[in-house]
């Protein structure tokens, strides 16, 4: 089931990609526009990724700081 929510966001991703860069990709293949789009969506997934486990880092140093500051009261 999650794989198949997953496989539907990302399809919804790349046809909105598509949608907003069509007059730019109109010269390259279907295959390749496939190709492209494909790539925009894995490396947009990715970045998110990395970001939420940035901020994640970031709130749990925070907490952990706030902790600690506590303790030295």
């Amino acid at each position: 089931m999650k794989n198949q929510t997953i496989a539907k966001s990302r399809k919804e991703l790349e046809l909105k990609l598509k949608a907003a860069l069509s007059d730019k990709i109109q010269m390259l293949s279907k295959e390749l526009q496939h190709v492209l789009l494909d790539d925009l969506v894995t490396a947009f997934e990715n970045r998110l990724n990395v970001l939420n486990r940035t901020q994640t880092n970031i709130q749990f140093s925070i907490e952990l700081t706030e902790c600690v500051k506590l303790e030295t009261i």
